[in-house]
């Protein structure tokens, strides 16, 4: 799916194949993607399943219990508690709110807030 300029979906979109968003993407809550993701930025809903990697240009926000492959961003990374996702990469910082499982956290600066 390839869409020129900014994408919003509504809770529960399921999209099978890879999304490339000109833009900036927002998925509704409870929404799958079944391949990579790209995007000018992003905004992962909560308990969001996306199986291959998300790559963005500027930043990345994951709200609440979503689940991600991997995360390269270029700006800053915004992970909310309950967030499973494998490498995160940001040429930033990546904020970290409450308990995440990530394989590896890599950034210019790495900030936890609670636990």
């Amino acid at each position: 799916m390839k869409i020129d300029g900014n994408f919003i979906t509504p809770p529960e979109t399921h999209v099978w194949g890879n999304m490339v968003v000109a833009g900036r993407l927002e998925l509704g809550p409870g929404s799958t993607v079944g391949g990579f993701i790209e995007a000018e930025s992003i905004v992962v809903g909560h308990d969001v399943k996306i199986k291959g990697p998300v790559r963005v240009l500027e930043t990345a926000t994951i709200c609440d219990n979503a689940s991600l492959h991997s995360i390269k961003a270029g700006g800053n990374v915004t992970l909310r508690p309950g967030v499973d996702v494998g490498a995160v990469n940001s040429d930033e910082t990546i904020f970290v709110y409450g308990k995440v499982t990530s394989e590896r956290l890599f950034g210019r600066a790495v900030k936890v807030y609670g636990t």
